[in-house]
């Protein structure tokens, strides 16, 4: 469920990010711009926390989320790469 949220978040960033850059250079309407802010700003920090709350989270797939605007996709795709953790449980020996 964690890694659902996660990429919800990730494209929320993503597409607040994509949608401010073309208000800037298209009309530049100030209450478009209001709301986006906060919108991507929101996105940013729970995408952030959410990777670094993760148990599988790396090292770099934590560095990653920290990218703005593309840090979560980036951030789910590492965790994707990343090897299943092995089974800590030793192994019982076949009966004979």
């Amino acid at each position: 469920m964690p890694l659902r949220h996660l990429r919800i978040a990730a494209h929320a960033e993503l597409v607040s990010l994509i949608a401010m850059l073309a208000n800037l250079f298209t009309a530049h309407l100030p209450s478009l711009s209001a709301l986006l802010g906060p919108t991507h700003g929101c996105a940013y920090l729970f995408v952030v926390a959410a990777t670094w709350r993760l148990d599988q989270a790396t090292p770099s797939a934590k560095a990653l989320s920290l990218v703005p605007g593309a840090g979560g996709l980036l951030a789910l795709r590492r965790l994707r790469r990343t090897p299943a953790t092995p089974d800590p449980r030793p192994r019982q020996p076949a009966p004979s």
